[in-house]
């Protein structure tokens, strides 16, 4: 039987793939501005406080980002040695990358109500509609995703703030094996319920945060 790919299924890789060239770059950027202010000037000295998609994707994570909705980019490199408070230095410079992406999960399904309630009704409009709803998701995803405690991820420099440094350190040791076992458990769908209920609570509270532009449609009609 020949493998077939929906149109659906080719519009979500694209979108995804516009998702890659905005959320990953504005995610690592984030982690790098954050650093920078607190006093850590490597990722300015290494030309990454920029949102240039080339300077931040990394091939692989791009790659699964626009397969499975998960991915990530080139890690900005953080010295937690030049921060004055180094834990929770690290844990606010972490937590500024899946905010970012939040952020942006907000804008866009502004942009998605904006879209569904102009008075207007074309193909363009229904399109872009649910280009923005899978640019919503997908931003949530990627928060929900980095916010996993588990090293190299955002979440693991969040948990240091919580952990005696010798117990954190020696989990990060075993960095690498730890996120390979990560993604062997994400492949056998043992997550997909937790991160599912995470990533609709998530919606549902910025469907409230949004729910100005409801009123105004409404209001307007």
């Amino acid at each position: 039987m020949p493998f077939d790919i929906s149109t659906d299924m080719m519009i979500t890789w694209f979108v995804r793939l516009v998702v890659a060239f905005t959320a990953l770059p504005i995610h690592e950027f984030a982690h790098g501005y954050v650093a920078d202010k607190l006093g850590d000037r490597t990722a300015r000295y290494q030309g990454r406080l920029n949102i240039n998609p080339f300077t931040h994707m990394d091939l692989i994570g791009t790659v699964c980002l626009i397969l499975t909705g998960f991915g990530w980019g080139k890690p900005v490199q953080i010295n937690p040695r030049n921060f004055k408070k180094p834990k929770s230095g690290m844990a606010i410079t972490a937590a500024a990358g899946p905010l970012s992406n939040l952020l942006m999960a907000f804008v866009t399904l502004i942009l998605s109500k904006v879209c569904y309630y102009l008075p207007f009704d074309n193909q363009v409009l229904s399109t872009l509609v649910w280009i923005f709803g899978i640019m919503t998701t997908v931003n949530i995803s990627l928060a929900i995703f980095n916010l996993i405690p588990i090293p190299p991820l955002d979440g693991s420099r969040i948990l240091n703030l919580f952990l005696p440094e010798r117990i954190y350190f020696a989990i990060m040791k075993y960095e690498m094996f730890i996120f390979i076992g990560l993604f062997l458990i994400l492949w056998t769908g043992i997550l997909d319920g937790p991160l599912y209920f995470l990533n609709n609570l998530v919606y549902t509270g910025l469907n409230h945060l949004t729910g100005f532009v409801d009123l105004i449609a409404r209001a307007l009609m």
